[in-house]
Formats: structure tokens, C-alpha cells, sequence
């Protein structure tokens, strides 16, 4: 087995991952990035591309920097570094079917602009004057003129290739199978083909984060929730901002009133769409890509390691999708596809050192909106690093909170 060393190793080539091993290599470190697939092979290059952004706002949290900071992001990968990554600020609509959706609404668009953040109610008139394709029975939307979209496997790869124009090794078709601390400090990680001798060790492996934590004995509490989505034949431009609906932000908001701070009190994950086979609620996402396909997704359950597709969810979310926009009701699948996210019991994400480990990072739980705050997310782990602390902004997603070491039994 071939040895070599390396300052930082980061497990997984997910966007996360990939924004980490740049934003480390560009600040000068040697970086070595280990993916078991190809760059972009999981939750990262098979979601939606849709990137949501309300902007900064007077007070920025943790989410305004992994969704406003992000969009600067992918900004900057393309018209700056010049990569095609089909990315476009085209601004987003969350559809509002019912009085109790516009109520909710209402109050969040308030909210919302309160703190300064950049988003309006729209009524029917102007929301179908930037989406035509609504149904006329849709009583207004909110709408987010910072929401964004991009391709994923096109973004997630363009990461890669600046991490590897700054120096950085990325090695795909390496998977992981043991990780041995050293005595003296830092981390042993092999794979099949090479072994890696490096002080820092990052984990960004998404889903697969707690498997990876297990060769260290430590408990990562991030479980694979499985998504599904479907997607049209290639058509005429339709559909011009991303599409969403109120309905499972409402359901989502209530819940999360109700959750204790550690999670829920059932040990499941927040933000599902069925728990235990039962519809809670209904969730859609979709856009139209740059070459015509429509594309919808929005269910999440859990369903151990399977990404096999559930048709059930897909006639569920074609529905949910055509009363949104009804012109896809007479437009047949011409494809389906499955993945699994990472999510964590308290829906917080995980982005910073784990406790009582020096040299060892992560980041990770960015759940069904990985792929639109994982470049930002990259970025703080690396300066967090970088600089051997982190930022107070990361506060919320210490993973203090619920890393633990694993019972010895």
C-alpha cells in the first residue's frame, strides 16, 4: 500500500467537501480529499439545485451566512472563476393554496422583512405575472428575488477543480476503511489503494458521516433520510423562478415550536414528510433546468439505506405539483431518481471541531438543503481550521452539542 502525507484530509466529495478542500487549499494548506465515488455521487449532485436565500438581513445568523453567503458563492464560481455551473438568481415562489397558508404567510413576510431580509407577499395577479404557468386558483406566493438555482453535479465538481488548481489532491474511487488516530498526534486514514498521514482530519461523508465517526468511536447523530424526485421530458421554457408551497413550511413551523431543544422527543429527525409510513405533510420543490426537463421532488422519510424509489411519494408530489402548476398534469415521468441526505435529531447542522479530538473536524447535517449551504459551509469549516477556532457564528452548529464518544460495551 502507498503512503503519503498530507496537512488536512477531508472524507467525502460532496459540496461541502469540495468547498472545504478549496477554501483550505487557497489559504495555502496541503490538502488531500478521499471520495468513494466520483465528486458529486451522493445527496450533492441528485437534488433540485435550488439555492434559498432570503439575503443577509441587519443581524446575520448561521443560516443567513450558509444561504445568503452561499449564493455569493456560486456567484463567484461562475462569473468570477469562470465555470459554467448553469447557476441563475432567479428568484423563488412558495405558492399559497389556502386562507390559513396567506395567514402564515403574512406574518413570516413580516417577520422576515423586519429583520431585514430581502422577500414579499405577492398577491395572485403578481405572482402569475412572474410565473405564468400558476394555477389561476392560487391565491398569491411569497416570493424571494435572492433565491437561486444551479446544476448540481456541474457546481459540485467546479469546487473540486479549483481545490485542485490551489493544489489540492482529490481522489476519487477511494473509499475509506480505517482511521487510526496517531499517538503522537493526528490521524492514519486508509483506503484500499493509499494510506494518508495528515494532523487534521475533516468529516464531510453527508449520510454516512456516523460511519465514518464509528472508526474513531465517536457517535455522529446524523441519520440518511431518503428523498425522491421526478422530472419531465425536456419542454419549452415554463417555469422561470423555483417553485415551492407554503403548505409543508407551515406544517414544519409548528413542529418546530413544539421540539425540544435537543430534538424530538420520538428520536426521529424534524422537517419529514411521512413518519412511520404517515403522511404528515405534503413537501414540493422544482424548477426547469437549463435543458428543458421539469423537475419536482419534496418527499422525506426514513427508510434505513435504501434509495430505491417509492412510486406512492412520486404520485404525491406529481399531484401536489399540478395543483401548483397545472400544465403538468398532462406531461408524463420521464424520469425518477433517489437519494439520502444527511440529517441530524435537531436539525441543526454540524460544522466545526469535535470535542475532546484534536485535529478532527466536521461538517456535515445540512439535511434536504445541503447542495444550497454547503459552499458556505466548506468555507467556515476552512477558516475555522485555518485559524484552529471557530467563528461565533458557528455557535449553533458546535458539534459539542451531541458528538459523543461511543459506549464501550
Amino acid at each position: 500500500m502507498r503512503s503519503t502525507d498530507a496537512e488536512v484530509v477531508i472524507v467525502g466529495g460532496g459540496i461541502a467537501g469540495a468547498s472545504a478542500a478549496f477554501h483550505l487549499a487557497a489559504l495555502g494548506h496541503r490538502v488531500t480529499l478521499l471520495e468513494r465515488g466520483e465528486i458529486a455521487s451522493g445527496a450533492s449532485g441528485v437534488n433540485a439545485g435550488q439555492i434559498d436565500s432570503v439575503g443577509w438581513g441587519h443581524a446575520p445568523d448561521l443560516q443567513a451566512h450558509l444561504t445568503a453567503g452561499s449564493v455569493e458563492l456560486f456567484q463567484q464560481v461562475q462569473v468570477d472563476h469562470g465555470f459554467s455551473i448553469e447557476f441563475r438568481r432567479s428568484g423563488g415562489l412558495q405558492a399559497i393554496a389556502t386562507p390559513e397558508h396567506s395567514d402564515f404567510a403574512r406574518h413570516r413576510v413580516a417577520t422576515l422583512r423586519a429583520r431585514g431580509h430581502e422577500i414579499e407577499l405577492l398577491d395572485a395577479r403578481e405572482a402569475r405575472s412572474l410565473e405564468p404557468a400558476l394555477n389561476p386558483s392560487v391565491l398569491g406566493a411569497m416570493y424571494s428575488p435572492r433565491r437561486s438555482q444551479a446544476d448540481p453535479v456541474l457546481a459540485t465538481r467546479a469546487w473540486s477543480h479549483l481545490a485542485e488548481r490551489h493544489g489540492a489532491r482529490i481522489l476519487t474511487g477511494h473509499e475509506v476503511t480505517a482511521i487510526e488516530p496517531k499517538p503522537t498526534g493526528g490521524f492514519v486514514v486508509q483506503t484500499e489503494q493509499l494510506q494518508v498521514v495528515a494532523p487534521s482530519l475533516v468529516i464531510a461523508a453527508g449520510a454516512w458521516s456516523g460511519a465514518i465517526g464509528a472508526m474513531l468511536e465517536i457517535e455522529i447523530p446524523v441519520v440518511p433520510v431518503h428523498g425522491q424526485m421526478w422530472a419531465t421530458r425536456s419542454l419549452p421554457p415554463r417555469v422561470f423562478q423555483t417553485i415551492s408551497s407554503v403548505e409543508s413550511t407551515l406544517a414544519w413551523d409548528r413542529e418546530r415550536r413544539t421540539m425540544p431543544a435537543s430534538g424530538r422527543d420520538d428520536g426521529e429527525p424534524p422537517d419529514l414528510t411521512l413518519r412511520e409510513g404517515v403522511r404528515v405533510t405534503r413537501h414540493l420543490y422544482g424548477r426547469q433546468r437549463q435543458n428543458g426537463e421539469v423537475i419536482f421532488g419534496g418527499d422525506r422519510q426514513l427508510a434505513g439505506w435504501s434509495a430505491t424509489i417509492v412510486p406512492a411519494g412520486i404520485d404525491v408530489n406529481r399531484s401536489h405539483a399540478a395543483e401548483i402548476c397545472p400544465f403538468l398534469a398532462s406531461v408524463p415521468t420521464d424520469r425518477t431518481w433517489a437519494g439520502l441526505m444527511p440529517f441530524t435529531l435537531d436539525g441543526k447542522p454540524l460544522i466545526g471541531r469535535i470535542p475532546n479530538r484534536d485535529g478532527l473536524w466536521i461538517v456535515t447535517g445540512l439535511a434536504s438543503s445541503g447542495f444550497g449551504r454547503g459552499p458556505m459551509a466548506g468555507k467556515l469549516l476552512a477558516d475555522a481550521l485555518h485559524a484552529g477556532t471557530s467563528s461565533p457564528i458557528l455557535d449553533e452548529a458546535d458539534p459539542a452539542r451531541c458528538v459523543r464518544e461511543a459506549a464501550r460495551g
